[in-house]
């Protein structure tokens, strides 16, 4: 199973409040283990503006800016970019889905300062990491669904929508779900 590309949306009862309620990217996953960003925590006291600012970058025009979101507990000083496919790092951009990049070198910030940057974008620090086997053991104890990602839910969505509206791609009803794992 290859989740790369996939979105994880966690089941209620997973355990770890840090991904309660959350909705991931997976960005890779190979037999050493997966990497992906949470695309619906907003960091309640970081701006892109902020991150400009610390490393020196002049925005033109002024006052371009946006949310900087928790995209895991995994070295969370770490800046990454989730972006749509019409960006590409002149230093290096990983290729998620045919619509999905991801980047985390400087550059990307640089290009969004200016407006040379991916039309859409969410910026993370952080992210969620998981060694080899861990994921799919998380998975078979019902602690996360898979669904194909949805570029308009993952940029397009408020926050606060984006786990239902992920679940509703699945054609579940969040009012029915169960944090009980059982076996047939």
């Amino acid at each position: 199973m290859d989740l790369t590309g996939k979105l994880l949306i966690a089941m209620p009862g997973m355990g770890d409040m840090r991904f309660e309620h959350s909705v991931v990217v997976m960005c890779s996953h190979t037999d050493e283990g997966a990497m992906g960003l949470i695309v619906n925590k907003p960091a309640s006291d970081v701006r892109l503006s902020d991150m400009l600012d610390q490393f020196d970058i002049v925005s033109d025009p002024p006052g371009r800016d946006m949310a900087v979101h928790f995209g895991g507990p995994v070295e969370t000083a770490r800046g990454f970019v989730l972006h749509s496919e019409d960006y590409v790092s002149s230093l290096q951009t990983l290729e998620v889905t045919d619509r999905l990049s991801m980047t985390a070198t400087l550059d990307i910030l640089e290009d969004i300062a200016v407006g040379k940057g991916p039309q859409r974008a969410l910026m993370m620090l952080g992210y969620a990491g998981w060694g080899a086997g861990q994921i799919e053991g998380e998975i078979a104890m019902n602690g996360w669904l898979t669904a194909d990602p949805d570029p308009e839910l993952i940029f397009a969505r408020p926050d606060h929508e984006k786990w239902e509206a992920a679940l509703n791609l699945l054609g579940v009803d969040p009012l029915t779900l169960s944090a009980a794992a059982g076996r047939a």
